[in-house]
């Protein structure tokens, strides 16, 4: 009986241990869930201007010629994969992995330490990704794409649906899709379309590529404040169980004790 409340008494103390370290972890998500958020918005309304002048671009005439729009011959595939630097955020980086599993023949670049870990490249971190490399990444990927290197250019990503909801998806990023042209597009641009195109398009990445890192990250912030959360309420019902069963073994204890002294007492 001693040995077994000596037991429960490590237990206890073990996932209490565990309990103030899920606290901790999720009091520091909860911090940077605000700034991350606010980030993520910021660069969705620049994607979203971005994406509005390459969306009618592509749908000119002359743009179509362009091998941005028209594409090449080559059948191979690059993935940007954009991970975490961390775990414990729930299922947050097995979805995104799961996701790239779907394209076993493509060629990943990843971003976030568990990436580049998964895919044996160097570290790139993904909480402190600079829009600089953002853009020697994306400018060295358009330059490959109109060399005729690769054919196809995807992101993976996390979307934030709601604080409870994140998905991970591929967002397919070159060849541009074509749009048929709208009765308004009637901008003039200068000097012409195709070289405002070949212009806007390695930045229109750099936007994509820079706002997935970001909507990523506010993701895995959301998702380890919530696993933390639930991590918590789980490490506190199993103190309370094991405390039961604690108190159960003390009383059971004492009561022998009382018992073997009232019986050594009568002998």
């Amino acid at each position: 009986m001693g040995a077994d409340i000596k037991t429960l008494r490590v237990r206890i103390k073990s996932v209490d241990s565990t309990l103030h370290l899920t606290k901790a972890m999720g009091l520091v998500a909860s911090s940077k869930i605000r700034g991350a958020t606010a980030a993520m918005l910021r660069s969705r309304d620049y994607s979203t201007a971005l994406t509005a002048i390459v969306d009618q671009l592509s749908s000119c005439a002359e743009c179509r010629k362009s091998p941005f729009v028209a594409g090449n011959e080559s059948d191979k595939t690059k993935i940007i994969v954009i991970a975490g630097d961390r775990g414990l955020a729930g299922g947050y980086n097995a979805n995104v992995f799961r996701e790239a599993a779907k394209y076993p023949d493509a060629e990943f670049i990843p971003i976030g330490k568990r990436a580049c870990e998964r895919f044996s490249q160097d570290y790139v971190s993904s909480e402190k990704y600079p829009v600089s490399e953002a853009y020697a990444l994306a400018k060295r990927l358009c330059e490959q794409f109109k060399n005729g290197e690769f054919g196809r250019l995807g992101i993976i990503s996390t979307r934030y649906v709601s604080m409870m909801t994140q998905e991970a998806f591929t967002q397919w990023v070159l060849p541009l899709e074509k749009k048929e042209r709208e009765s308004g597009a009637g901008t003039v641009f200068e000097p012409d379309e195709g070289y405002i195109l070949d212009t806007a398009v390695p930045e229109y990445v750099t936007g994509l590529i820079f706002g997935s890192v970001l909507e990523s990250y506010a993701c895995e912030v959301v998702a380890r404040r919530t696993a933390m959360d639930s991590a918590g309420k789980n490490a506190q019902q199993m103190i309370d169980d094991l405390r039961l069963q604690y108190n159960r073994a003390r009383q059971g204890a004492i009561t022998q004790e009382i018992t073997e002294i009232i019986a050594g007492s009568g002998a």
